[in-house]
Order: structure tokens, then C-alpha cells, then sequence
């Protein structure tokens, strides 16, 4: 084997045995050469001659992000991010400092100190200067990384054209280069990640201490951005015990690697703890205590996604990768998932190979910082939220197998125009994304590609969270100041957080913030991102492909509501009453204080019909609203009185609650909107005859099914209703139930009834097939059965037939005198109670030819019709009578009785004459 072939090549261009060979502990060293623009002491004329289409991109996005960098909010993480940077200074100054009780402690200031510092340098005091500079120095780092792209690219495949490529589709992200404005957690760690890709494949190259000791100054920086660096801590050193395997030869290579090694290391852990000065009086307790907190965040929020709200510690396995493909441009997804088969294809072919050539090992380790996040994300189940932005430092590793990707299709095509055209695709791809970020400008944040559904109005809101981190909130402030004129607004919100308005004003001119207040005064706008249930009520919203990012509305007269409101019994009364009233919920409490009205109110809305609820709800078969009191409400007069518009669909049942904390809630409340007409059933019912007596009176009431009890109390209905429904023909079944033989219509009481005068009354609309038996009970949450009811609704028509079968001799008697009555079998017995009931029947029928009998029962000889009375009978009068139809084929002989699990009860046979 040939040195060439046993040392690997890098790239097909550089021997590894260019390797350097220190001496003597640094000794000068015989660098590899790099790319000739990029040779030491390569003047910049000529560099800029070489790479100006790479320099001219850079300055296109410069000034472009100039140009645009007014126009993005601030959102609510940024003013929290900057306090815990003035925390840690002033811990570091020796000034009291709360750093210790924030919950952001472990979250490192690599990027945050640097911020503070420039501001304090330019003595920027005004929070429009302090944070249009965040903004502009979170964006500089964004583009910064760019060029590292472009670079490290170059190296790899020394074309510009692909280097070009990998630039752009590094930085033509639309969610990730609206971030890069106001992100200053998720976009300086997909910058540094950039970097330290860039650096890892420099400090590989030239293989000097300085270069490893840089390379561990940015990964420590990228340890102290996210712990997700870690990733990146250890696999340098893993690549650097391949090397030693590898390729050094004699002690003093293999002395140089492991000095290599653990320069890296050094400077890495020395930089890492350095930035994070919560670290510097118990460096190990601390950092333990931090990767315990981080690696399993402790946030518990959720996330709407395809339709479906998730907790962030429940999410379904797509959840990440599915984020990212309906995100991204699909163009670069495509050179990314081509990139991908390139590199992780050429490794299992030949993994020996990939390992002992320094080309393919980069490439695998770029593969591998984009994989092996999403499978431990997935295996772990880790807590993630926010869509995907936690995640957003995929997009270096993507980016870069994007022109791996491009890099192999070019190299396919043997003739210069075919190549040409995959370029040229490239560039379409490219501009294509370019032009959609700038026609949904400044919402890029929101962008969704063409795999998901955005063109039908509201669709997106529907499926998914947007008008995220509430950016469009600055669009709506600004309306609102316009609409206003010089005149003050009066500001109020529903959305995540209360004071979203007044930390995105931070960044409007003073004169604008002056204007702007906070109030919950009853005329006051309400920015919401969920759009007004009332015609009139919403005067602006901001759009994204059609669909309500953040609507501006009006709030109701609250004096009028309170008016109308207390002119009525409230529907449920808890720690507020809420009464029902022109197709809204008002919540009253009086009297009030601003206590009673802290944390996030939850409303579910349970429909009279499932299929009323729009698709996306009907497998929790209720809609689900959350909202902040001062949103939809005000405090007066010592009261507090919010009004909250229902959906336009009849309603049967609500459930209100209140939380300052997600878990257990302050108060809950449930029950039916509609008394008067739970009032009006229970009347009517109680004119007949009950069908069953148990804990609750049951009726039939026009093909309903009435529970009532008097008295009533709320221990009575808190326990779960069980009900099943016997059909007299089993085909009537929907298919699903068929298994089963009944159908199963559990329901919870206050979705069907309502407790008012110290009754209880609920009503449940029986199937539209003929109904032969019901069981129904009550069973506590865990399961316990509470009691249970089995009755016939068939007792007109067996009182009729046993009137009929009188007028003849039964054809045997026992506890039940039998009747045989046009191809049937009647069970009769005069004085009769439930306990000569409850045993199951046993019926055998013999036939004059086995032939005729199912197949599956031939071996027996004789068919079975056992059945349960409740099935087949009916109760009424002090009697008892059941009917069973006989099969068709002659009979020779029936036998019948009942049975229990110790034996027969009674029974008897006789024999049909011929």
C-alpha cells in the first residue's frame, strides 16, 4: 500500500503526511499550505481579488441589516438576558447582587457581558440606543459567522462558487436571520458553533498549540453559550486520539498529540469557567449543580404543533424534525439531505477509511453535529419548546452538508453545462428564499414553507404557535400611535406575558413611550394572539400568509356586562361567578382586589356536538383558552369583571380554573351553560313512571335518556357516568364498537346536566337505532364501580306479548313458565324481583339434522343462545318476560334454564312436537 493511500488524502489534494512534527516541545513546524489567498502574509488586495463575490455578498447583507434593524421589536427575553449580565457584574464588582436567587444563574455570559460592556463603553443610556445596538451587535456576529462559513467551505472544497453557496445558504434562513437581530441566546451559539467548525478544521490542519489552544477558547465560549457544546468538548478530543492512533509516529509525535490534546482541553475548561462567574467559589459543586439543571430544563411549557398542544416534556418524536422541514427553504433541505447521504454514505461503506482520512472525518463530524442532537432529543425526550429555536444551531452542520451536497452533484456531471446548471439551481434556490424573506418582512420569524398548509385564512394559527417571542407587538404599537395621533394609547394584552407592550416600546423613539401606558381601563386595546369570537371587536391585525399573528381589539362595555350579569343567577359560582350572556362568559368577583386576578385564567369550552369543533380540537373534544385577565377585563368600583366571547357553535359545558403557577390550580369550576333547560327536562321527566331506581332516577324522556336526583349534592356528581347501549339488531353498531357489542357513552355530569334548587339533572340523546338494553352507573376516577343499573326499554312490547302468551298452555314450566309464540321462546314469571333476573340464562337448542346447525357448532351438536335477561327482557307490573327468537332450521329438542358460576339454578327440556 502506498504512503498516499495508507496516510490518508485530504480532499484528494493534500498528503497527510504533510502532518507537522513538532520538536522539542513547539519547535518550528512545517505548516500545511492552505488555499493560496489564504497563505500567511497573503496581502488583502489580492485576497479581495480572489474572494471579492464572497466580500460583495457581505456587504449586500450589511447594508441591508442596517437598513432593516428598526424594525424588529424587542422581545421579552432581551430586558431579562440584560439584567442577568448586570447581576453577574455587579456580583463580580463586589456589589450586592441577586445573581444567587435568579434562575438563569447557569446560563453563561459569553455574549451577554460582551453587550453590557459596549454599551457602558458608549455610555448608551436611552433603552432605544441600548438595544438598537444589541440588535445590531447580535446581527455583526450573525454575518461574522457567515464569512467563517464561506471559509471553512473554501478549505473544504477550494471553490468559491461552493463556498459561495455554503455562505448564502447559511445566512438565507428566514426564521433564524430574523433572530439574528433580537436572539441573544439560540443566534451567538449557532455563530460560535460556525466558528468552532472552522477553527476544529484549522487546528487539524496546521496541528500547532496555539492553534488547539484558540480551538479551545471557542469551544469554551460554546460550552458557556449552551451546554449542547459539550458535544463539540468531546469530540475534539475524540479526533485527536485518532490521529494519535494514526498517523504519529515515534514518542515525540505521539508526545506533541497529547500536548495538542490537552491544551484544548485546558483553555477550553479555563475559558468555560472564566465566563460563568456563578462557577468561581465551588467550581465543580456548581458545575455539576448546572448540568443537572440544564441538561434536564426545568421548564414545563407547551408548544401547538400540527394541530395538537404538547407539554415540552411530552413531545411527540417528529416534533424537531418535523419543525425543521416545515421551516426551512426547502431547496437548502434538499442539498442537506443530499449532503447528508454523501457523507454518512461514504463512512459505512468504508468506515476505516472515512476514520484515517481527514477529509472524510470533518465531514462525518459536521454529519454528526446535526444528527446526533435529534436522536438524543427524540431517545432523551428532552425538554424542549419554542418550535425549534433551541435547536437552531443545526443549521451550521446543514448548511455545511448542503454544499457538500452541492459539491457531489457538480462532480457527477461530466460536462461543463450540466455542472453549470446544477449551479445555476443553486443560485435559483437561493434568490428564491431571498425574495420570500423580503415580501414577509419583518415577520420572517413566522416563515413556513410550502409542505405545510398557509394559504387558507387562519390555517397557520390553527396548527401552530405564531407571532412568536409576540415580535409583531412593535407593528401593533406603532398602528396604534399612528391611529392616535399625538394623543396617549392606553395599552393592555393577552398573550404570554403582561408586560410584552411595555418591553417592546423599550426600542420606539421617547416620545413614542411616553405615549404608551399600560391601564386596564375598560376602553383600552387589547393585543392578543387569538383572534376576536365578536364582530367589531377587532380594528388591526398583524397577518403572516393570511393567518392572525397578533390582533388589536376593543374591549366590551365591562359596566353594561357587570349590569346584564348580575340580573341573573351566575352558572357557576367559585372563587368568581360566571354567568352566560349574549354569546360571552363574564367573570365577576366583588369584591376584588389586583391579587385575585394575578396568573393565567384557563377556559375550556366543551361543544354540544364534537364535530362542531374544528378538526384539529376533536381528539380533546373541547377548545382551550388561555388568557390574562387584564385582557379581556377590568377592576372598578371594588369589582372585577372581564367579558370572554364564546365560539359561535351551541355550547354545552364549561370549565373555568385560574393558575399562578402551571399544576395545581388556585380554583375550578364546571358545568352547563344551559340550566332552563336541564330545569324544563327534569319537569317533564318527573311527570312518568322512573325506568330504574338507583342512586339516580333514570327516564326516558322523546329518545333521551334523564338522570334526576332530589336532593342532590356535588359529592353525587363528581364521579364519572358510565353508560352502555344495547342495540336490538348488533349490526346497528358503528364498526368500532361492534367488538364490544354495545356502544359506550361515559360522560362526566357537568357536560351534560346542571345542579340548581338542590336537584341534579342530566340529559343524554340515546343512539338513533332501536335501543334494547342499557347499563349505566357511576365509577370514581380511579376506577371504583359506585353502583350500577341494568334495564330493557322494551317493557310495552313484552308486557303485550305476555298478555298473548297467557291465552295458551306454556310448553314447560319451571321457576319460568316458557311459551313458544310465532318462532320464539317466551320466558314469563308473574310475581318476579331483580334477583330472579340477575342470573345469566343458559339455552340449548337441538336440532332434527346436525347438518343444520353453524359449522363452528356441529362438533357440539347443539346450538347456544345463552343471553342475559336485561338483553332480552323486560321488568313492569311486579313481572317478568323475556323473548328469544329460535333459529329457523327444524328443532328437535330445547333446553333452558339459568346458572351461576356454582351451577345450575334450574332448568329444564322438552321436546317440540311434529
Amino acid at each position: 500500500m502506498t504512503e498516499r493511500a495508507s496516510r490518508g488524502v485530504e480532499d484528494g489534494r493534500t498528503s497527510e503526511r504533510a502532518l507537522v512534527r513538532r520538536q522539542g516541545g513547539g519547535g518550528a513546524s512545517a505548516r500545511r499550505t492552505s488555499p493560496q489567498s489564504f497563505r500567511a502574509g497573503a496581502s488583502v488586495r489580492r485576497a479581495f481579488a480572489s474572494h471579492w463575490g464572497a466580500l460583495l455578498a457581505l456587504a449586500v447583507f450589511l447594508a441591508i441589516g442596517l437598513a432593516i434593524l428598526d424594525d424588529y421589536g424587542v422581545t421579552w427575553d432581551e430586558p431579562t438576558e440584560r439584567g442577568h449580565a448586570q447581576r453577574t457584574i455587579a456580583l463580580i464588582q463586589g456589589e450586592v447582587s441577586t445573581l444567587f436567587g435568579d434562575h438563569n444563574k447557569f446560563y453563561g455570559l459569553a455574549f451577554q457581558m460582551p453587550l453590557l460592556l459596549a454599551e457602558r463603553a458608549f455610555g448608551l443610556e436611552d433603552s432605544r440606543a441600548i438595544y438598537l445596538s444589541r440588535h445590531l451587535l447580535t446581527h455583526l456576529l450573525f454575518l461574522a459567522s457567515g464569512l467563517f462559513a464561506y471559509l471553512l467551505a473554501y478549505r473544504l472544497f477550494g471553490n468559491r462558487l461552493i463556498a459561495l453557496f455554503a455562505m448564502l445558504l447559511y445566512l438565507l434562513h428566514p426564521r433564524l436571520y430574523a433572530h439574528s437581530f433580537a436572539n441573544g441566546k439560540d443566534i451567538p451559539f449557532l455563530s460560535m458553533l460556525m466558528i468552532a467548525l472552522f477553527l476544529t478544521h484549522r487546528a487539524f490542519r496546521r496541528d500547532t498549540l496555539p492553534a488547539f489552544a484558540l480551538l479551545g477558547v471557542a469551544v469554551g465560549a460554546l460550552v458557556n453559550l449552551r451546554i449542547m457544546g459539550v458535544a463539540l468538548l468531546a469530540a475534539v478530543p475524540a479526533m485527536g486520539a485518532l490521529d494519535f492512533v494514526f498517523f504519529a509516529r515515534g514518542r515525540a509525535e505521539r508526545k506533541c498529540a497529547v500536548a495538542a490534546t490537552g491544551a484544548f482541553a485546558l483553555s477550553a475548561l479555563l475559558t468555560a469557567y472564566a465566563l460563568l462567574p456563578y462557577l468561581w467559589a465551588d467550581p465543580i459543586g456548581r458545575a455539576i449543580e448546572g448540568w443537572t439543571v440544564l441538561s434536564n430544563h426545568p421548564h414545563l411549557g407547551f408548544d401547538l404543533f400540527r394541530g395538537t398542544r404538547y407539554y415540552s416534556n411530552d413531545l411527540p418524536a417528529e416534533y424537531l424534525p418535523g419543525w425543521i422541514s416545515i421551516t426551512s427553504p426547502p431547496f437548502a433541505l434538499l442539498m442537506g439531505l443530499v449532503g447528508a447521504a454523501v457523507v454518512f454514505g461514504r463512512g459505512v461503506k468504508a468506515p476505516r477509511s472515512a476514520l484515517r482520512n481527514r477529509g472524510d472525518r470533518f465531514a462525518l463530524l459536521v454529519g454528526g453535529c446535526f444528527l446526533l442532537p435529534i436522536l438524543a432529543v427524540i431517545l432523551l425526550s428532552a425538554n424542549v419548546y419554542d418550535g425549534w429555536r433551541q435547536a437552531y444551531f443545526l443549521w451550521a452542520p446543514l448548511s455545511l452538508l448542503g454544499a457538500y451536497g452541492l459539491r457531489w452533484l457538480a462532480s457527477a456531471f461530466g460536462r461543463a453545462r450540466l455542472r453549470a446548471a446544477v449551479y445555476g439551481a443553486a443560485g435559483a434556490g437561493a434568490a428564491a428564499t431571498a425574495i420570500s424573506m423580503a415580501l414577509l418582512h419583518p415577520n420572517q420569524q413566522d416563515t413556513f414553507n410550502f409542505f405545510v398548509d398557509r394559504i387558507a385564512p387562519d390555517r397557520l394559527r390553527t396548527q401552530y404557535l405564531i407571532g412568536y417571542w409576540s415580535h409583531p407587538t412593535r407593528q401593533a404599537l406603532e398602528w396604534a400611535l399612528n391611529r392616535n395621533s399625538d394623543s396617549p394609547v392606553a395599552v393592555n394584552v393577552h398573550s404570554r406575558s403582561r408586560y410584552v407592550p411595555d418591553r417592546t416600546a423599550l426600542i420606539l423613539p421617547r416620545e413614542d413611550r411616553e405615549r404608551i401606558s399600560l391601564d386596564q381601563a375598560a376602553d383600552a386595546l387589547v393585543f392578543t394572539r387569538y383572534p376576536p369570537r365578536e364582530e367589531g371587536r377587532e380594528l388591526h391585525a398583524v397577518k403572516v400568509y393570511g393567518s392572525t399573528a397578533l390582533s388589536v381589539q376593543r374591549k366590551p362595555d365591562l359596566r353594561q356586562a357587570y349590569a346584564s350579569a348580575s340580573s341573573s343567577a351566575p352558572i357557576l359560582s367559585s372563587a368568581f361567578d360566571l354567568y352566560a350572556a349574549d354569546g360571552s362568559l363574564i367573570y365577576v368577583k366583588e369584591p376584588c382586589g389586583p391579587s385575585d386576578i394575578e396568573g393565567v385564567f384557563r377556559l375550556q369550552v366543551f361543544p354540544e356536538h364534537e364535530e362542531s369543533l374544528p378538526s384539529w380540537r376533536r381528539a380533546s373534544g373541547r377548545e382551550d383558552i388561555r388568557f390574562f385577565f387584564q385582557g379581556y377585563g377590568a377592576a372598578f368600583d371594588g369589582k372585577c369583571v372581564a367579558v370572554v366571547p364564546l365560539p359561535d357553535y351551541p355550547v354545552a359545558a364549561v370549565r373555568a380554573s385560574q393558575f399562578r403557577e402551571w399544576g395545581r390550580p388556585l380554583w375550578e369550576s364546571e358545568g352547563a351553560l344551559d340550566v332552563a333547560s336541564h330545569r324544563e327536562v327534569l319537569r317533564v321527566a318527573t311527570q312518568g313512571d322512573p325506568l330504574a331506581r338507583p342512586v339516580f332516577d333514570v327516564y326516558l324522556v322523546d329518545g333521551d335518556l334523564v338522570y334526576a336526583k332530589d336532593p342532590c349534592a356535588e359529592a353525587d356528581i363528581e364521579p364519572r357516568f358510565f353508560l352502555q347501549v344495547f342495540p336490538r339488531n348488533p349490526d346497528d353498531l358503528p364498526e368500532e364498537s361492534k367488538g364490544y357489542g354495545h356502544d359506550g357513552l361515559d360522560f362526566d355530569f357537568f357536560l351534560k346536566g346542571s345542579a340548581f334548587d338542590g336537584k341534579c339533572a342530566a340529559r343524554v340523546a340515546l343512539p338513533e337505532y332501536e335501543v334494547a338494553a342499557i347499563i349505566t352507573g357511576q365509577r370514581t376516577r380511579e376506577g371504583v364501580e359506585l353502583w350500577r343499573e341494568e334495564f330493557s326499554l322494551q317493557a310495552d312490547e313484552r308486557r303485550e306479548e305476555l298478555r298473548r302468551a297467557t291465552e295458551q298452555e306454556p310448553v314447560a314450566q319451571s321457576v319460568f313458565d316458557l311459551y313458544l309464540m310465532d318462532g320464539e321462546l317466551l320466558y314469563a314469571r308473574e310475581a318476579c324481583d331483580p334477583s330472579d333476573t340477575e342470573p345469566r340464562f343458559f339455552l340449548h337448542i337441538l336440532p332434527e339434522r346436525v347438518g343444520d346447525l353453524p359449522e363452528e357448532r356441529r362438533q357440539h351438536g347443539f346450538d347456544n343462545l345463552d343471553f342475559s335477561f336485561f338483553l332480552n327482557g323486560a321488568r313492569f307490573d311486579g313481572a317478568c318476560v323475556a323473548r328469544v327468537a329460535l333459529p329457523e332450521y327444524e328443532i328437535r329438542e330445547i333446553s333452558t334454564g339459568q346458572f351461576t358460576d356454582a351451577g345450575a339454578i334450574w332448568a329444564t327440556g322438552f321436546a317440540l312436537a311434529e
